[in-house]
């Protein structure tokens, strides 16, 4: 039967007491849904499940609070071995933080806003316990994984995809901006998808997730009572170090791929002039810019006009934040990241377009456009932006369970070869196109996509002279 979520460890809570730099574990509260997570057991697995399928399994205090002290528990466990995340139902794996109960707390002043600062918080301390989490850990993004679900999953070694799930970081709809981590995984995407995706709130169903980098393996739905059932069979040696493990748990995987979506039936999405132009439009450092370009666009003048349209219905200042988090999200540590995103994410507390983000997207029903404040990029100076990024004196750095900092995921390889990889291949060796694709195909252990992926970007980025590829440069 599923367990109850209460558990709290003393050993834990004392070292948080002990050391400053280190949260206390948070605890229940009376009101908590008992249910909203539940907790199973079989042999090594640990799964956590979300269990608010009327809600689309989102994110709320109730569900990390009892999230983070088993997490911390199994870290200590000889018997925890693997631990799996997945949400109840068929539609959702987490459709997102609560933003509607976090909007109506905003309402009530300062100290409704200091609630909210307060939740996300916990949000980003569990995040990064995942993104640095000692122990292999699986997310099963089948259905909806959005917003604060994509923190869930997306700082994870191995992230299942499905024909059913459906990627977005919609933030900059509600007057927000892509939060949990999206500092530091969007720019670390090919080329401009990932700020394509935060800007525009574009959404990626199924194998695409794959494709762009979100997912790392695409199974069918189908197969993952089996999977689970499997991967609590394996057996580590209790000398074997993390990389070996997880490397036991991708062959594991890859044993249940039924196959990917043949081209014929679906092309990769970013291929071609299509990525061409993100990469040409997405270039730039300011939204005013970007916006100039999509204007001059001509190869993809349909795709640029509904762009134009798209961002147009954005906050004008969600739309600055959130280039600006970008473009310095790419030298941030990952502990850096949730630090820097709880302080911007207490300053859009206070900022009016939150709440009217989410009460005209979200609570009104027809959904209405939001009434920002300021309603044009141009009212939105850089003053204005910077107070998003400002630390006042004296405040205090979010406090996180660990102090691990990296600037680079270090299971990476566990999804399809970047395009800087495979940039780096054909810059440093003189092979054929079919040669280096089978190169990557057998480096990655004829992993499912990696054909398809490479072909790709070599079709695009490449061309053939007596000497093998050359690179082709961007202007």
């Amino acid at each position: 039967m599923p367990l109850r979520a209460k558990v709290t460890n003393p050993a834990f809570a004392g070292h948080a007491r002990m050391s400053s730099t280190v949260p206390e574990i948070p605890k229940e509260l009376p009101d908590d849904d008992p249910d909203d997570v539940l907790f199973n057991s079989l042999y090594g697995v640990r799964s956590i499940e979300l269990n608010r399928p009327s809600k689309l399994n989102s994110l709320n205090a109730s569900m990390a609070r009892k999230i983070v002290p088993r997490l911390l528990e199994w870290e200590k466990s000889q018997l925890a071995n693997i631990i799996i995340m997945h949400g109840a139902g068929t539609k959702a794996f987490c459709a997102g933080g609560d933003v509607a109960a976090l909007a109506q707390q905003n309402k009530e002043g300062p100290e409704g806003q200091q609630k909210s600062t307060d939740y996300f918080a916990l949000e980003y301390q569990l995040d990064h316990l995942i993104a640095t989490y000692s122990k292999p850990y699986v997310a099963v993004m089948d259905g909806i994984t959005m917003g604060g679900g994509v923190g869930l999953s997306i700082h994870a070694p191995f992230r299942i995809a499905t024909e059913r799930t459906v990627f977005a970081m919609p933030e900059t709809t509600i007057g927000f901006f892509p939060d949990v981590g999206g500092s530091f995984f969007l720019p670390r995407l090919d080329g401009e998808i990932g700020t394509y995706l935060a800007l525009t709130s574009e959404r990626l169903l199924g194998v695409q997730t794959l494709y762009a980098g979100i997912a790392t393996h695409y199974l069918h739905s189908s197969v993952l009572g089996n999977l689970t059932a499997r991967l609590a069979e394996l057996v580590f040696r209790d000398y074997a170090s993390l990389p070996e493990r997880l490397d036991l748990v991708d062959k594991t995987i890859a044993e249940f791929s039924t196959g990917l979506p043949s081209q014929e039936q679906e092309p990769i999405l970013f291929r071609g002039p299509f990525r061409d132009a993100i990469d040409r439009c997405f270039k730039y450092n300011t939204v005013e810019e970007i916006i100039k370009a999509l204007e001059n666009e001509t190869e993809m003048e349909e795709w640029a006009q509904k762009t134009l349209k798209t961002l147009s219905m954005r906050s004008p200042t969600s739309l600055k934040v959130t280039l600006r988090q970008l473009r310095l999200g790419k030298k941030w540590g990952i502990a850096d990241t949730f630090r820097r995103e709880h302080q911007i994410a207490a300053k859009f507390m206070r900022h009016p377009d939150f709440v009217e983000g989410v009460s005209a997207r979200l609570l009104t029903k027809p959904p209405a456009q939001p009434k920002w404040q300021p309603d044009r990029l141009d009212a939105v100076t850089n003053e204005d932006v910077d107070a998003f990024f400002s630390i006042p004196d004296g405040q205090e750095k979010l406090p996180l369970f660990n102090n691990n900092n990296y600037t680079q995921y270090p299971h990476a390889h566990y999804a399809l070869p970047s395009e800087a990889e495979i940039e780096k291949f054909v810059r440093d060796n003189s092979k054929s196109r079919a040669e280096t694709v089978n190169e990557f195909v057998k480096k990655w252990g004829h992993k499912e996509g990696v054909r398809e992926k490479v072909a790709e970007v070599l079709a695009r980025r490449t061309v053939k002279t007596n000497e093998g590829l050359r690179w082709i440069e961007k202007e």
